[in-house]
């Protein structure tokens, strides 16, 4: 079946893969060269992603590392707002997402600036009135699996069931969110939250086995912890790591890649949706997913 997200009324097909470029506005994320300030910077960087071929571009101004400190709604505004407003300004018809967990900051973003998805991080744990301000707003959510906040999150990795554990928090979020009249609902299953380094890996080889949702599937793994920490480096030494991660996860069903290196990611695409021409099923699909 194929997949569609409504954006303002137009329908946005998945059946080839996108790109969501990230643009940070913080003085701390964990990759210092996503963060951007000056409005120059900001423009220089929305214009970027847009050239090498990105479909949505999202804006984040609260650093989600466990090293980072949480911002209140108010402050994470006073970030956001200039931005929005020149980026919109800038590119009115770009696809903008907001990386928020703050209903306040959604229904701002979406109200003033025209934001076209929210992308929340903590699947609506952090804000109770996310959920039903994302329904208010009909705009699509992507809907995160992590436990705690980005500064608890790494002391809650046990799980009695690791990947049945995931896959009912998002059957359990979905329904939520369906009875409250959110149907745009793009699922992240979170790699680098409330996570260890082996389980990262774990999520990744079954991938696969979020399409029992029939959901669109955004992948964001890009110069993260479960790379540099694996081979031993820094996130500016993550290009390759990230390239070779987000082919694996299109083979396995991502729709959309949140990444750094926006062009290297629209080359991937480009290379397995020709190799996917030629594909046959997987034999054994079926069996394998009845088995979760």
């Amino acid at each position: 079946m194929k997949k569609f997200l409504d954006i303002k009324g137009t329908l946005m097909e998945l059946s080839t893969p996108c790109v969501m470029g990230i643009i940070n506005i913080t003085p701390d994320s964990f990759f210092a060269g996503s963060r951007k300030n000056s409005e120059k910077e900001i423009l220089e960087r929305a214009n970027q992603i847009l050239e090498e071929g990105g479909t949505i571009i999202d804006i984040g101004g609260q650093s989600t590392s466990p090293s980072s400190v949480l911002l209140s709604p108010k402050e994470e505004l006073n970030r956001l707002e200039p931005a929005l407003k020149i980026i919109r300004k800038e590119f009115p018809d770009a696809i903008l997402s907001v990386d928020t967990f703050y209903a306040e900051v959604a229904k701002c973003a979406v109200e003033e600036y025209g934001v076209d998805m929210i992308n929340d991080i903590s699947g609506g744990q952090i804000d109770e009135e996310m959920f039903p301000t994302v329904a208010q707003l009909n705009v699509p959510y992507i809907l995160m699996h992590m436990r705690g906040t980005p500064q608890t999150m790494q002391q809650l990795t046990n799980y009695d069931n690791f990947i049945q554990d995931i896959l009912y928090y998002f059957s359990e979020k979905t329904s939520r969110l369906n009875l409250l009249g959110v149907n745009d609902i793009i699922i992240d299953p979170g790699f680098g939250f409330s996570k260890t380094l082996s389980q990262n890996y774990q999520l990744m080889a079954y991938l696969r086995y979020f399409d029992i949702f029939d959901l669109p599937l955004l992948v964001g793994i890009s110069r993260k912890s479960m790379l540099y920490k694996l081979l031993d480096t820094d996130p500016s030494q993550c290009l390759n790591g990230s390239t070779i991660l987000n082919t694996y996860a299109l083979i396995y069903g991502a729709d959309i890649l949140r990444v750094h290196d926006v062009r290297e990611a629209v080359e991937c695409i480009k290379i397995i949706s020709e190799l996917k021409k030629f594909e046959s099923p997987h034999p054994n699909k079926t069996k394998l997913i009845n088995h979760v």
